[in-house]
């Protein structure tokens, strides 16, 4: 349901669970968070991309797990996000479409987001009656500004592709984010680990 793959200098991590919209369980989660920290030790890797496979990238947490057991407050959500944030390297999320609920998590710890038109971001946490995992609120704030924020997590917005650019959470707008993502990429690439990672350390 993971799959991960490095070569010349990019560790690509890609959920691949396409017929439940890669909806995430607490496997998942420590796979992923493995995937990425395997990336953050290996001295070739300059860049991280997360992408996924199908229309969507990821429709947040598996609801049969979520109805049967703890997965809604998992610590594997924040681990997963924490790991992405700290990662020493280029992150990007190359999304093939909307990323909802805690999977928006692992978006917003990206250093940068690559989206198809028509993806939209929601994190419906005022619906369902849970809480968000503790750093997203602040990260969202910190990209979308504070009023996207607030109508995302309390109001149950949903941000389409446009706003979501013109608001910050999106960086660039392509019909193959994971093409784009490898484009934009390359300049790191050539830099190679230690220059980007002494980059991003001053940011």
């Amino acid at each position: 349901m993971i799959q991960s793959r490095t070569s010349a200098g990019v560790c690509v991590i890609t959920l691949d669970r396409a017929d439940k919209a890669n909806a995430l369980t607490s496997l998942m989660l420590g796979d992923l968070v493995k995937a990425v920290d395997a990336a953050s030790r290996d001295t070739e890797v300059a860049v991280v991309i997360l992408t996924g496979t199908g229309r969507v990238f990821s429709a947040g947490a598996d609801l049969e797990e979520v109805r049967s057991g703890h997965l809604a407050t998992d610590p594997g959500w924040e681990a997963l996000s924490s790991a992405i944030a700290n990662c020493p390297v280029l992150t990007i999320a190359a999304l093939n479409g909307t990323a909802a609920g805690g999977a928006l998590g692992m978006v917003l710890a990206c250093d940068l987001r690559i989206a198809r038109d028509g993806t939209k971001f929601f994190y419906p946490v005022i619906k369902l009656g849970v809480l968000p995992q503790p750093s997203d609120p602040a990260r969202l704030a910190a990209l979308a500004g504070p009023s996207a924020a607030r109508r995302i997590l309390l109001a149950g917005d949903k941000i389409g592709t446009p706003e979501a650019q013109s608001l910050g959470l999106v960086d660039w707008i392509a019909d193959d984010p994971l093409t784009e993502a490898l484009t934009r990429a390359e300049d790191a690439i050539a830099a190679g680990r230690s220059h980007v990672s002494a980059v991003k350390s001053l940011l």
